[in-house]
């Protein structure tokens, strides 16, 4: 079957070509950190456990002691998909992959059912109806409010779920995929680098500098929220224009041709007027705010993820059975049509399990500490201005290798600290930077388990996604640069 007739299935699919090309990206990353393993030398700095959180993490007590004897066996190389499940040390890396996958596999049965019971067309019908003739409005409010709730409860992984419902209004409203992801995942992403009350870009790094108070240098942050926002915006509206004008300039053209015939919406007024579908909407759009909720509670509650992962999970599949159930999906059509949508998205769970492999075979082969320890030299005999932006460009590098920003976090923080204070650089503008280094690049490397599987879900490649969005990388890298510098010449508090 042709990758056009299986795209225009129900239901998400990952598209084959983008799939194999992250594969053999990704398998070219395990060779190379295999190979790193045994070339780079050895080493770890003594850890310390926190008596209140139980957690090992390095202070400034510690100290870099060389492994010279110590390789990592090739057979745990090979085996990196099976033990980061199993080693203690990498069981939380193993534990996030595990949410990811549970997510696209709930995910990809979800919108399947939504689409085929005709809620998702009703949804986006409502749009056109209410937007058609201001759309720019619309997009306005979709960025800034899936940035607010980033840059506060931060939120990234729980997006992965309105990037098809984003995808089908974008191509509604005239525009073309990669606007979809701009408006719902760049957004949330970007929320996170301009990160105001997130607690984890926020909360967990000014924990780890120890000498400030937390959320303290909020005004600062907001002025950030602002530019971020900005940039996005004129990117976002300057690409929309150029697609206006000619469609065949956007590097999703081909792939969108069968998207848009999916999500074609011609006759509105009969779409509306359909009961059974405005009844499931309602529910769908009830659960909706539920998942909400729950991401507000999170943040409220302090629980670090855990309630806003389960609650988006549950309210997200739970409406959408919910919906199709009430608009006449039932018995064997709904469970079949659950399971069909499982399998559409089964190629790319693969995919997870090798991202999360690679930061096992980096952990335990013990080479990010001798990193860490060779860029803790070097910041030594710096300008303030220059060891903030080597800090920006190390964070943004171990971006590569470990995508947990509270894991960059506890490995950084407690040594670059005080080293930046004996530069005449305060804590809150290395938490700034950290910030900014490690939001800005989540959607930049092919290890970003979220990246590939949206891109995949709209069928564009690694390069494709790089050609588009690499003016962007761009001018939100040139904003973090100003504000890195403005935070060390006011000596940001």
């Amino acid at each position: 079957m042709s990758e056009s007739k299986a795209a225009s299935k129900d239901g998400l699919h990952i598209d084959k070509k983008t799939i194999l090309s992250i594969t053999a990206i990704l398998l070219a990353v395990w060779i190379v950190a295999g190979v790193l393993t045994h070339i780079v030398p050895r080493g770890e700095y003594t850890q310390f456990t926190d008596p209140e959180t139980g957690k090992s993490s390095i202070t400034t007590e510690s100290v870099y002691e060389p492994l010279g004897d110590y390789k990592m066996p090739l057979w745990k190389i090979v085996a990196a998909p099976v033990m980061v499940f199993v080693e203690s040390e990498t069981r939380d890396t193993g534990m996030t992959g595990l949410l990811i996958i549970a997510f696209i596999v709930l995910m990809g049965g979800t919108f399947l059912l939504l689409e085929r019971a005709g809620v998702l067309r009703y949804m986006v019908a409502v749009i056109i109806k209410k937007f058609s003739k201001r759309r720019f409005l619309l997009l306005a409010l979709i960025v800034l409010f899936f940035m607010a709730l980033s840059s506060t409860a931060g939120i990234l992984e729980e997006s992965v779920t309105m990037v098809p419902i984003a995808v089908a209004v974008s191509l509604a409203l005239g525009w073309d995929s990669l606007m979809g992801l701009g408006m719902s995942l760049i957004a949330v992403a970007w929320g996170f680098t301009a990160a105001t009350f997130n607690p984890f870009n926020v909360m967990t790094v000014q924990r780890l500098a120890g000498d400030v108070k937390i959320f303290s240098g909020l005004w600062l942050r907001l002025i950030l929220f602002v530019l971020v926002y900005a940039v996005l915006m004129l990117f976002l509206v300057l690409y929309a224009r150029k697609i206006e004008k000619n469609p065949m300039k956007s590097v999703a053209y081909e792939n969108d041709q069968v998207l848009r015939e999916k999500y074609k919406v011609e006759d509105v007024d009969t779409i509306l007027s359909n009961v059974r579908l405005k009844k499931g909407a309602r529910i769908f759009v009830l659960c909706l705010l539920g998942a909400f909720l729950c991401i507000v509670l999170d943040f409220v509650l302090n629980m670090g993820g855990t309630l806003s992962m389960g609650g988006i999970a549950l309210f997200f599949v739970a409406g959408g059975l919910i919906a199709a159930f009430t608009v006449g999906l039932r018995g064997k059509a709904l469970l079949s049509g659950f399971g069909e949508g499982i399998r559409s998205v089964a190629p790319a769970l693969p995919l997870i399990v090798i991202v999360i492999s690679i930061a096992y075979i980096l952990n335990t082969g013990r080479i990010m500490h001798t990193i860490l320890f060779h860029i803790y030299n070097l910041l030594q005999n710096m300008s303030p201005y220059a060891a903030i932006l080597l800090i920006f460009a190390f964070i943004a590098l171990l971006e590569f290798f470990i995508g947990s920003g509270t894991a960059k976090a506890f490995l950084v923080m407690p040594l670059v600290i005080p080293l930046a204070h004996l530069l005449g650089v305060s804590s809150n503008s290395v938490a700034l930077t950290f910030a900014m280094a490690d939001g800005f690049t989540n959607l930049l490397y092919p290890t970003s388990g979220v990246m590939i599987i949206a891109i995949g879900l709209i069928g564009v490649s690694y390069t494709k996604w790089l050609k588009f969005s690499w003016k962007l990388f761009l001018m939100e890298g040139v904003v973090a640069l100003a504000v890195m510098f403005f935070a060390v010449a006011v000596n940001y508090h």
